[in-house]
């Protein structure tokens, strides 16, 4: 993927008594794509010993600027620093999260599936409900959010991506370029020397490759499983839209995020969604327990082997069946796609539902898969009126007969 690479702009200091101290140091100041204002502090080795050299022939005045300037740098940093995603869930250590993706260029489905290290580009599809038949190089214009899948893991209070992507570094790239152009502002460049273990930011050699950990998390949001989505905040957004957007409310996403009031929301950091996912049949002793897929979207398990949608107006319910593809994992024990009857019936597969008395429904659903089969499970649901409504609407329907009966009574009589 091409990437424009904008060069910064610098601000040096214009007094001249600062001019040869600080000639080495500046405060950078870059405007992202949206305008908004990032700034990072540069410092060099050779500043700390050329101010104790010069220190002496300062005045206070002059000294004070320049402590002030170190104070502002630093509070600016503080301010660029990412908030990190709360993941303090015991039960489910690993999960699939969604991280919102916006090209800093006009880009393809397969330049970004190769961007995140996706292993099967329908990953990419289901998680933004393109055509299972997309092409790789389908366009993706520059700026446009689209979802990507990854996989999350909590450690210590937080959740961030469990080794993947993997960026190589190239020519004239930065840590910060990488981390907010190449990434699109899902992070900071400090998370990348945390993650690689980078001694000196300054000095990352081309054809390195350095583990890029984006924020997600794995917990329930007020005990309802949800994909959460890393959504990186526009210019001009409020905690009321956001929410509007994404089918939750506003007091939900403060109280995850930690911010107590949209003066606090910044434009370009990443904000911590939670996608309400559909209720499923899954196993706990499945190897896809973590499977959760939320409204509007789908994703292919077992190996491909079948093809799992989530959408609100099916009562909130997973709905699965057979993919129609063969197994794509190459460490699958499958040639070919096992079974996906329940039972011992020989004509319900997944995804099929029979009705018996025009009332009673019965529906094979999906229930995880293991090394040797796919797993199933039947699950009957009856919409027949009970006994009791029915004595009740009879009783109603004669307490209504008796009462025209009477009334006509009346009438006869009194004539």
């Amino acid at each position: 993927m091409r990437i424009n690479k904008p060069k910064p702009r610098l601000f040096k200091l214009q007094t001249s008594n600062f001019k040869s101290l600080l000639s080495s140091s500046a405060q950078e100041e870059e405007q992202d794509s949206r305008g908004q204002p990032h700034y990072q502090c540069i410092y060099n080795k050779k500043l700390l010993t050329t101010s104790q050299r010069k220190v002496n022939k300062m005045g206070n005045f002059q000294l004070k600027l320049v402590l002030l300037l170190f104070t502002v740098c630093a509070a600016l940093s503080t301010l660029s620093t990412a908030q990190d995603f709360k993941c303090s869930t015991q039960t489910a250590a690993r999960c699939q999260a969604l991280v919102g993706y916006l090209p800093p260029n006009k880009t393809t489905i397969s330049e970004i599936q190769s961007l995140f290290t996706v292993k099967n580009l329908r990953s990419i599809l289901g998680a933004n409900n393109f055509p299972p038949g997309t092409p790789r190089n389908f366009s993706v214009p520059a700026q446009k959010p689209i979802k990507v899948p990854i996989h999350c893991i909590c450690s210590n209070g937080t959740g961030v991506s469990d080794k993947v992507p993997v960026y190589t570094v190239k020519k004239d790239d930065g840590l910060d370029f990488i981390a907010r152009t190449i990434f699109g502002q899902l992070l900071k460049y400090q998370k990348i020397v945390e993650a690689n273990n980078i001694s000196n930011p300054d000095l990352i050699q081309i054809g390195q490759n350095l583990t890029i950990p984006l924020p997600c998390s794995c917990d329930d949001v007020d005990n309802a499983k949800v994909v959460h989505y890393a959504h990186v905040v526009e210019e001009g957004s409020s905690f009321e839209l956001i929410a509007q957007k994404f089918g939750t409310d506003r007091d939900t996403l403060m109280k995850l995020n930690g911010i107590h009031d949209d003066s606090k929301l910044i434009a370009g950091e990443p904000l911590d969604v939670p996608l309400k996912a559909c209720n499923s049949s899954i196993k706990a002793d499945s190897f896809d327990n973590y499977l959760r897929v939320a409204n509007g979207t789908y994703t292919f398990t077992a190996n491909s082997c079948v093809k799992c949608q989530c959408d609100a107006t099916n009562n909130w319910t997973l709905q699965c069946k057979p993919s129609q593809f063969q197994p794509s994992s190459p460490n699958s024990r499958w040639k070919t796609c096992p079974s996906m009857l329940c039972g011992d019936s020989e004509s319900l597969s997944i995804g099929n539902t029979t009705t018996s008395n025009n009332c009673n429904r019965t529906t094979c659903e999906y229930a995880g898969y293991n090394n040797l089969s796919i797993l199933t499970t039947l699950n009957s649901l009856s919409t027949c009126p009970s006994p009791s409504n029915n004595a009740s609407r009879i009783g109603s329907w004669n307490l209504l007969l008796i009462s025209i009966f009477l009334v006509l009574l009346h009438f006869h009589l009194i004539q």
